[in-house]
């Protein structure tokens, strides 16, 4: 094989396992550098201490729980708001919480950016190192130089002979190149704490006396334990949930703000964020799936024999020997007497080829015989094969894939079902309204132009019979997409008929 190459196959059988593996542990971030990469230390117990799947399954339990228990008690109470939500400590608990999740997601994305732009490859590279460079997230950059875990031994190892691992057996903390150390394992670690935090957007809106919606309830419940599959089995696709997630985040939670500031946000906007998001799961659940079904071969270094055969160097003495009576004589007497009669005996009797074997006390062959022996002699030498790996190396990781794909279909077909509900239906609606109005505007201005040819053709007496002249719009009502209501305008939308960033602006 003339270099390396990338597969698309169907992944093993030995990767559906459930319960998952729980080997090896998360790997905590590496010691702090004064970079984005690990701004501090954090601690390995604590670390994989959050990283129980206690901890998100709990809290995403209780949280939908609650939200259950106090949907029903705002119904109950005519969806009033809490008296807590009208005090001037709230509104500035709310601009605080929207202020601090739009700059920490916006830092996250930066970080995350930094990360990725430092572990790619680039357009130089070939697209089987680029491959590499997003599946395997441990170990020195640079293909087959990954740090990868074995199922089966229970042991982390590296295809390239030249590569170490740390002394606790484990992929060196101090490896630059890779996802994992250059930012991953610390900001997706608090990216995934965030998603506790987040239920407090739940808790304001509840407070203001309105119903959580079930996909509110849904994507925070399930954000949680998708989050927490992704960084406790370091599951390659997880980058680019922590990536694109903490970006719409920043845009999203800026927009809570300037809505909770009073400032009129336009609504293609609205309809963009939404969009945003619907794009993120399509595109991120398909991302994530397609890492089971990747292969790609990596050069790996392989010891092989290389044999010599050498001329013995007693082939010319052999020769000297039968040229002459007294080199046989001095030979006879070096070799034993014994050995060369047995070959003259051999030989008087026809058997040459027992004669040619015959062995002095040393075991070696002597006589004319010698020069036709070979020594072998062997060489280790080494020589790139290559090797075919899978992107994803444990039921771990494909167990998180699996679950954020899971999640992510109803999920996307419930935004899906909003963006048709606040957008598509209030536009066609809006549209329509508009038409109507046209259309009546048109038939108002032909009214006006036949009224005074009327007048002109019947007199003005005919005009005072009739009372007084028809003023045009008197009666009529006012066009739906001008209401002061706002009807099915897009430019105030009805409670039954809010956007995703409406529905979730505290």
């Amino acid at each position: 094989m003339s270099g390396p190459s990338f597969h698309v196959e169907f992944p093993s059988r030995d990767l559906f396992k459930f319960p998952p593996d729980w080997a090896p542990p998360a790997l905590p971030p590496p010691q702090p550098t004064g970079t984005l990469r690990a701004p501090f230390s954090i601690s390995a117990e604590t670390f994989n201490a959050l990283l129980s799947p206690k901890v998100p399954a709990t809290i995403a339990t209780v949280y939908a729980i609650t939200v259950t228990l106090l949907n029903r008690y705002n119904k109950n109470r005519g969806n009033k708001p809490w008296a807590i939500s009208k005090t001037r400590a709230f509104f500035a608990f709310v601009i605080l919480h929207n202020v601090f999740l739009a700059v920490y997601s916006g830092i996250t994305n930066v970080a995350m950016a930094r990360a990725l732009y430092r572990m790619t490859p680039g357009l130089n590279a070939g697209f089987v190192e680029n491959v590499d460079a997003y599946c395997k997230m441990h170990g020195p950059r640079g293909l087959g130089n990954a740090a990868t875990f074995n199922n089966t031994s229970g042991t982390w190892g590296v295809k390239n002979s030249q590569i170490l691992l740390g002394a606790d057996g484990n992929p060196d903390s101090t490896d630059v190149g890779r996802l994992w150390n250059e930012g991953l394992a610390f900001w997706g670690w608090w990216f995934y704490l965030s998603k506790f935090y987040e239920v407090l957007d739940t808790a304001i809106i509840l407070a203001k006396g309105k119903r959580s919606s079930t996909l509110q309830t849904y994507h925070h419940a399930g954000a949680m334990l998708c989050m927490w599959a992704g960084i406790r089995f370091m599951s390659a696709p997880i980058w680019m949930f922590v990536f694109i997630n903490s970006g719409i985040h920043a845009l999203m939670y800026t927009y809570y703000t300037v809505s909770a500031l009073g400032v009129r946000v336009p609504q293609p906007i609205k309809r963009t964020l939404t969009t945003m998001q619907i794009t993120q799961f399509v595109i991120g659940a398909n991302f994530a799936a397609i890492h089971l079904f990747t292969s790609y071969t990596v050069p790996v270094s392989t010891p092989y024999t290389l044999v010599h055969s050498v001329t013995s160097a007693a082939a010319e003495a052999a020769s000297a020997v039968s040229a002459s009576a007294t080199s046989a004589v001095s030979a006879a007497s070096a070799t034993g007497v014994a050995a060369v009669i047995k070959k003259m005996l051999f030989r008087a009797a026809g058997e040459e080829g027992l004669a040619e074997n015959v062995r002095d006390e040393s075991g070696n062959i002597f006589g004319p015989e010698a020069s036709n022996t070979v020594d072998t002699r062997e060489e280790i030498r080494w020589r790139d094969e290559y090797v075919r790996l899978p992107c994803i190396d444990t039921t771990g990781q494909s167990f998180a894939i699996w679950l954020n794909v899971i999640y992510l279909l109803p999920l996307t077909a419930l935004f899906t079902r909003f963006f048709i509900r606040s957008y598509s239906r209030r536009y066609a609606a809006s549209r329509a309204a508009a038409t109507s109005k046209a259309a009546k505007d048109a038939s108002h201005g032909v009214e006006r132009e036949l009224k005074p040819a009327n007048g002109s053709a019947n007199g003005s007496a005919n005009g005072s019979a009739n009372g007084k002249p028809h003023e045009n719009g008197t009666t009529n009502k006012q066009p739906l997409a001008e209401q002061p209501n706002g009807g099915l305008s897009t430019t105030n939308p009805s409670n039954t008929e809010k956007s995703y960033a409406d529905m979730m602006k505290k």
